[in-house]
């Protein structure tokens, strides 16, 4: 199949039942903290991912994809319930404020305060009775399964097989732990082939990239000699490249197991990854900020989709997705009934696999409470002061087309980006655009209201910026 870049231009195009395989395998793989930049496609300069960048070239580039949120237990939140964070109110891991009590304005869960001190609900276990997005699978007759991390807590939503580390291993996490990724690649490898005469979806959760940062020696080796014996632009982890080349082996031995089961024209792989890069283990240039941040460094994620025979080959897609979309999408592929007793809140992203486009719609984020920075990832200040500290604090973002807004609650301000222009967010334009942030406020307090936003008010007592 030629490949090509093509950019997809935004003409309308008629999907029917017949133009696409009937119920066609979906495999699902997220790495865990894996920045924007740290693929090849993306420009990474040190990093190596030839497997990831075969599959992007042999399929679609989405190159606004974002999470539905900007660390990893809500992110997953989003894609499982089909739900925006709003209605799950699951904000953080741990569920609590994270950072110093007395630069907080406002009074949100934290840690060491008496129950129900915080006001506010934040949970740390999506509800068992969420309809899930395995659980809408199994309506259209697919076999699931769940590899790797759930976080999500211990209810794993009806998925047929739920493998923490790929080989059966106890329900725990497994960050750091070197050799994980080679045995979910197995797990699923095996998964594909004895399920090959039935339709199956996957969800593939590597634990990788995540801290602690911790690979095999030899493959650690590799990168000290080419860091030493290049003139690069900055102290590269050699450790953390390691990790993502274990991510990148275990991409192309999955898409080499479904070419192997003849599933290859059948299967639609998706890569990406859960939030933005950690701050303290790569760069995320030239995007603003890092995970946990609402800034692009926080939000946005490599992205790409492969299905030989209906994805064209080196295709790139500019219209944003986010983690809601998946659950109406695959309903759709798989023809799997999407659940009455919850709201969907995305859009299937099916159209634009085929080269056409969707109905033109925002999409939002939210979080009420607070996150430290550290090193450039400090990129909010304290409130009344000049003093950069913090990762997130809380607010709300929409973006509508390529347009980027941002609504503090402790300033009563906003920001406003334009993002095809400034990808880095450097040039605020809320003053000079009072129409379009206008419009953008009112459709972003409009969802707030309408998906019951959780929006801290009331002030903290031991607020004291020093």
């Amino acid at each position: 199949m030629r490949l090509l870049t093509l950019i997809i231009a935004c003409v309308a195009t008629t999907l029917t039942a017949q133009s696409l395989p009937e119920k066609p395998n979906i495999i699902y793989i997220m790495a865990d903290d894996l920045g924007w930049s740290d693929v090849g496609y993306n420009g990474a300069k040190f990093y190596e991912t030839p497997n990831i960048d075969a599959m992007r070239a042999s399929g679609m580039e989405f190159t606004s994809a974002y999470p539905g949120a900007s660390n990893c237990m809500p992110s997953r939140a989003c894609i499982i319930s089909g739900m925006y964070i709003t209605r799950t109110q699951m904000w953080t891991p741990g569920a609590e404020a994270k950072g110093k009590k007395e630069y907080m304005k406002f009074l949100v869960p934290r840690k060491g305060d008496k129950k129900g001190e915080g006001v506010m609900p934040s949970k740390l276990t999506l509800d068992p009775s969420v309809t899930s997005i395995g659980e809408v699978m199994n309506t259209a007759g697919y076999r699931t399964a769940h590899f790797g991390k759930w976080h999500m807590g211990p209810d794993t939503q009806g998925f047929d097989v739920s493998d923490p580390n790929g080989i059966g291993g106890p329900v725990k996490n497994y960050y750091g732990k070197v050799g994980v990724t080679e045995t979910l690649s197995e797990g699923t490898m095996k998964f594909i082939q004895k399920n090959k005469d039935d339709p199956f979806f996957i969800y593939l959760c590597y634990w990788d990239v995540h801290s602690p940062i911790r690979a095999h020696d030899h493959v650690k080796a590799k990168y000290d000699k080419k860091l030493a014996g290049g003139d690069w632009d900055r102290e590269w982890n050699t450790t953390y490249a390691a990790m993502i080349e274990a991510v990148d082996k275990g991409v192309g031995q999955i898409r080499q197991a479904v070419k192997e089961a003849g599933l290859l024209e059948n299967t639609l792989i998706v890569f990406t990854s859960d939030n933005g890069g950690a701050s303290f283990a790569t760069w995320c240039d030239p995007l603003k900020g890092a995970k946990g941040a609402f800034y692009e460094g926080g939000i946005r994620v490599a992205n790409c989709m492969s299905w030989p025979g209906v994805i064209e080959a080196g295709s790139v897609c500019d219209t944003p997705i986010t983690g809601v979309d998946y659950m109406p999408s695959f309903a759709e592929l798989s023809g799997a009934r999407l659940p009455n007793n919850q709201p969907v809140d995305g859009q299937s992203f099916v159209p634009l696999i085929k080269g056409g486009k969707t109905k033109n719609r925002s999409i939002f984020w939210h979080y009420p409470l607070y996150l430290q920075g550290t090193d450039y990832n400090q990129v909010v200040n304290v409130y009344g002061t000049d003093k950069p500290y913090w990762r997130a604090t809380p607010c709300s973002v929409i973006r509508k087309g390529d347009w980027k807004l941002i609504q503090f609650f402790e300033t009563d301000s906003v920001e406003l980006y334009n993002l095809k222009h400034d990808i880095g967010e450097e040039n605020d334009l809320a003053k000079s655009n009072p129409d379009k942030v206008e419009s953008m406020l009112a459709e972003l307090e409009a969802w707030q209201k309408n998906t019951r936003a959780v929006i801290p008010t009331k002030l903290n007592p031991d607020y004291n910026p020093g």
